[in-house]
């Protein structure tokens, strides 16, 4: 009978800390610290990180390389993706265009970090829709076909969703990460194992008020 006690009590203490630990982990992130709600936006998937970004941000391309390290220690958790911002300044405009081209012709994953190179280290800002094109030219696709793309309906399209995105995600400054639609990031200055690790509790989130 003692052992058999003590076994129970045992296993009882070890559920106690365990929803101890859980609940101490449920309080880590504290929303309006950590995160804050948004309005938001409709994604086609549970789990999504969404990057609002531009090219021609200094702090965007300095950035990345957590982003994308954050991202490989969520593969097969969260879908990761982006949202170029234009804030109404011609090269930032022209830069939307450079990621619609991107996604338009799926070279995005072979020349995403490129033209951060592009821009921040050698040539600079695209300031005319001719240097995007030759730009695209060299990374091997037609002119006549990156022309068309530029000049459609659909690139239009693309570029207004991106102002809605921004708009309905109340996004002030870039970069900046929206999970699942509508938790906001308030701060991206943490490792990527710390950026991860509040990315996944807030993909976890789900509908919870």
């Amino acid at each position: 009978m003692t052992l058999i006690k003590y076994q129970l009590t045992a296993g009882l203490f070890i559920l106690a800390l365990n929803l101890f630990s859980a609940n101490i982990n449920a309080q880590i992130y504290v929303e309006g610290v950590d995160y804050t709600k948004v309005v938001g936006i409709p994604e086609s998937s549970p789990a999504v990180v969404r990057e609002f970004f531009s090219y021609n941000c200094p702090h965007c391309y300095r950035q990345d390389p957590l982003f994308e390290q954050t991202a490989s220690l969520l593969k097969g958790k969260v879908e990761f993706t982006r949202t170029p911002i234009g804030a109404g300044r011609p090269s930032w405009i022209l830069s939307q265009k450079a990621y619609y081209l991107t996604k338009k012709f799926k070279v995005g994953r072979h020349i995403h970090s490129h033209i951060f190179t592009r821009i921040h280290q050698k040539e600079g800002a695209f300031t005319r829709q001719e240097q995007l094109t030759d730009y695209f030219v060299n990374q091997g696709i037609k002119r006549d076909d990156v022309e068309k793309a530029l000049d459609s309906a659909d690139a239009s399209l693309a570029l207004s969703n991106y102002d809605t995105q921004a708009q309905l995600a109340g996004i002030k400054g870039v970069p900046s990460l929206l999970v699942n639609g509508k938790y906001l990031i308030t701060s991206t200055h943490r490792t990527a194992e710390e950026l991860a690790a509040l990315v996944d509790y807030l993909s976890q989130l789900g509908d919870k008020p």
